[in-house]
């Protein structure tokens, strides 16, 4: 049986903020998960990076680091965040959540290309913070793209 993000059980249905997914309420439970995980999905993240840097070029390393981030990102966020279990709808959620992986994989190698040309001999360190930086843009976009179409209710 598939479940789904359906409550059967009348003390947990869902309050009148709730419904509304734009809702302040809903809003103000799902930052807080979503902030947890995206702490866990960066320091994931820079871990793969920092281990791919040290046998390919920084932007091969942003890509693979990135790419298995996010897939692991949206599945975390649809289930804790949004409240989605469940297969139905998980491929369409990750093919959705992939527009944000561009918008992250842009600004984070947009980061390494201009540290690059600023600074060509910068260090693993230097790399490192400039990829928070553009996590951190990335994250505010991410937010906003799975509350607003992603996980839309």
């Amino acid at each position: 049986m598939v479940s789904t993000n359906e409550s059967t059980d009348a003390s947990e249905a869902p309050s009148a903020d709730d419904q509304n997914s734009a809702g302040t309420g809903t809003t103000n439970r799902q930052i807080p998960s979503f902030l947890v995980i995206g702490v866990l999905s960066t320091l994931f993240y820079l871990g793969l990076y920092v281990v791919a840097r040290m046998v390919v070029d920084p932007q091969v390393a942003n890509l693979i680091a990135l790419a298995v981030s996010a897939v692991a990102n949206t599945a975390a966020n649809r289930r804790f965040t949004f409240g989605i279990t469940g297969s139905e709808g998980a491929l369409r959620h990750q093919l959705q959540g992939a527009v944000a992986f561009v918008i992250g994989l842009a600004l984070s190698s947009g980061v390494l290309a201009l540290l690059d040309l600023a600074a060509p001999h910068a260090s693993k360190v230097v790399e490192v913070g400039g990829l928070i930086v553009a996590n951190g843009l990335a994250t505010v976009v991410r937010f906003l793209l799975m509350k607003v179409w992603v996980f839309k209710k």
